[in-house]
């Protein structure tokens, strides 16, 4: 006896040509309906995109970019999503790219010399640009993209030389911003834990401040070694600034999250915070808020980093032979939390 035949759980894919043949239409004329600049009657085009989505059918953006020569992806390479501040950056980046028409690709690279592997994968799908977030990248990788046509814009991290796209906050004035305000409490003995040596956003924090604690008359604060930007390495360096015959009465860390180690790594040997130490951050992250932890910190300017990156975006994916772009903004506002106090102040 004949078995019935199965039937297939997948739906057949709609294409062009069943919309064309549901109108009548030749299917030259409803595959330009989907693109704006093609001359087609505005009644038309109507007509078909409505087709279009009563039976489902969606444009095959790989098609189209047979025709356009773009293939409106952004490729997005982030290799430090265990700070909070990325995560938080990467989905409003998502959504305000994809709001553009464009479609983007994530690579989370586990270690920062990933992200020339990571890029090297993202180029094989021809994206119109490449965003890298918070990761150095190889001078080989970059001249890897820009032999693909396919343009990079480095976020809150620049490239070595200033020859790419950047969007960074002003982290000069930021540290700057963090000596005047403990200058004004009244310390003196100012200390800078130090993250990645060669990243653009802790080494320009540390200048800004060192350079704004002479200028007020103060010594230059003391450099503590944490060597990451990360909670541990925060609290290992609160451990080991215990060793130094004086501790500084007032701490600038790289970022919240080795503000944060630091503050409960000093907790660990006896001390308290603010009463022995005052300890500042740098981002702004929810948990910095947290009453466990309520860091004085800067805040980053998220929304007009994100917006300068999303226009330069567009502005890329057309034309992407854009002479370099580096924008600098300013930061927000230092919040002002319970890590900080002034100094000789009976608490």
């Amino acid at each position: 006896m004949k078995r019935p035949e199965k039937q297939s759980l997948t739906k057949k894919r709609i294409t062009v040509k069943d919309v064309a043949r549901e109108l009548g239409m030749s299917v030259s004329t409803v595959s330009r309906a989907f693109y704006p600049d093609a001359v087609v009657a505005d009644a038309t085009r109507e007509v078909v995109l409505e087709k279009a989505r009563s039976m489902g059918y969606k444009p095959n953006p790989y098609a189209q970019s047979l025709i356009t020569k773009r293939t409106r992806i952004v490729g997005v390479v982030v290799a430090d999503l265990s700070n909070p501040f990325y995560p938080e950056v990467m989905t409003r980046l998502t959504a305000d790219l994809q709001r553009e028409g464009m479609n983007v690709m994530l690579v989370a690279a586990r270690e920062t010399g990933e992200v020339d592997a990571a890029v090297h994968v993202l180029l094989s799908y021809q994206p119109d640009l490449v965003v890298i977030v918070a990761a150095p990248m190889s001078t080989h990788a970059i001249a890897e993209c820009e032999n693909a046509g396919s343009p990079c814009i480095f976020f809150n991290r620049l490239a070595g030389a200033e020859s790419q796209h950047g969007v960074t906050c002003d982290n000069v004035l930021g540290g700057a911003m963090v000596a005047d305000y403990l200058a004004d409490l009244g310390h003196t003995r100012l200390a800078y834990v130090s993250a990645f040596p060669d990243a653009s956003t802790n080494v320009e924090r540390g200048r800004g401040f060192t350079d704004r604690a002479l200028a007020r008359g103060l010594s230059g604060p003391i450099v503590i070694e944490a060597g990451s930007f990360t909670y541990e390495a925060g609290f290992q360096a609160a451990l080991n600034a215990r060793k130094l015959e004086t501790l500084p009465d007032a701490v600038f860390c790289a970022n919240d999250i080795v503000g944060i180690g630091f503050a409960d790594g000093l907790r660990s040997t006896g001390l308290s915070i603010p009463a022995d130490l005052s300890v500042v951050g740098f981002d702004d992250v929810s948990m910095a808020a947290w009453p466990s932890h309520s860091l004085t910190t800067v805040q980053q300017p998220i929304d007009q980093m994100l917006a300068v990156t999303v226009d330069l975006a567009t502005k890329l994916s057309s034309s992407p032979r854009l002479p370099p772009q580096i924008h600098r903004i300013a930061p927000g506002a230092l919040v002002e939390r319970q890590s900080t106090r002034a100094r000789g102040y009976a608490s």
